[in-house]
């Protein structure tokens, strides 16, 4: 199984790097505007990036001010049955984020994209949040 990975540091409060993971304002500011989110575990949260489908991410874990746990259930092929975790530390007024795409069946171009994109996900939520 293929892990995508990666980690930010943000100048921001925990709680509002949590805030910004678990809100409709927070995740149509960084991800896309066309959402339906809810901060409860067992909740599909549905997002439109115009691809002709809706990806839902099941909630596993909400921990607040420290974990995020989506299963996805409907998306692209390729995402189907992964999971994407946040975890959140905070020291010394930052907040490290640890993104985790996982159980990705194999690295594919698709994978490779998306490991770019996840990136950028990260580098406009640190804007948002430090803005």
């Amino acid at each position: 199984m293929e892990s995508i990975e990666h980690i930010n540091y943000i100048k921001a409060p925990i709680s509002k790097v949590y805030n910004t993971l678990i809100s409709e304002d927070g995740l149509g500011n960084i991800w896309t505007k066309k959402l339906q989110v809810k901060p409860e575990i067992g909740f599909v949260n549905e997002f439109d990036f115009d691809e002709g489908y809706i990806t839902k991410f099941k909630i596993l874990v909400l921990v607040e001010n420290s974990k995020i746990v989506w299963e996805c259930i409907e998306s692209d092929e390729e995402w189907v049955g992964t999971k994407v975790s946040f975890e959140l530390t905070e020291k010394d007024n930052k907040t490290k984020v640890t993104l985790k795409h996982f159980n990705w069946s194999e690295r594919t171009d698709f994978y490779r994209w998306c490991n770019y994109n996840w990136a950028m996900f990260l580098f406009r939520m640190k804007n948002y949040c430090e803005s």
